[in-house]
């Protein structure tokens, strides 16, 4: 049941990015919870800025990478946030979130789409 594609995958993408640069001040996180949280949505820029997909920029990283990648950090948030952040229930309860939902995306994206095109003749 993988129904979004890589362009629409890539808009989510940069969303996600614009975010998680906002959050800090949105949700009045301060300290290493901030710090945190704006470096994970410039290195969440650098991927997606890299990636080969529509919306990728410089389209160096296989998008199918992207994925096990966001696979992973969807799983370390969840873990940081019962550890890192488990003394703060702000950060906690952020991370909890936001790594579910990035697992989320990656159970219902279509990260090998590009390779079920049928090939232009």
């Amino acid at each position: 049941m993988r129904f979004i594609s890589p362009k629409i995958h890539g808009i989510i993408d940069f969303l996600t990015v614009a975010f998680l640069l906002l959050s800090p001040s949105f949700f009045d996180f301060t300290g290493g919870l901030a710090i945190f949280t704006y470096a994970l949505g410039g290195a969440h820029l650098l991927l997606t800025a890299f990636t080969r997909y529509t919306v990728g920029i410089f389209k160096v990283i296989p998008f199918t990478i992207h994925g096990a990648i966001e696979f992973f950090v969807g799983i370390i948030l969840i873990v940081l946030a019962y550890t890192l952040f488990n003394k703060n229930a702000d950060g906690k309860l952020f991370y909890v979130i936001f790594g579910t939902v990035v697992l989320l995306t990656w159970l219902v994206t279509d990260y090998k789409h590009s390779r079920h095109r049928p090939k232009a003749k």
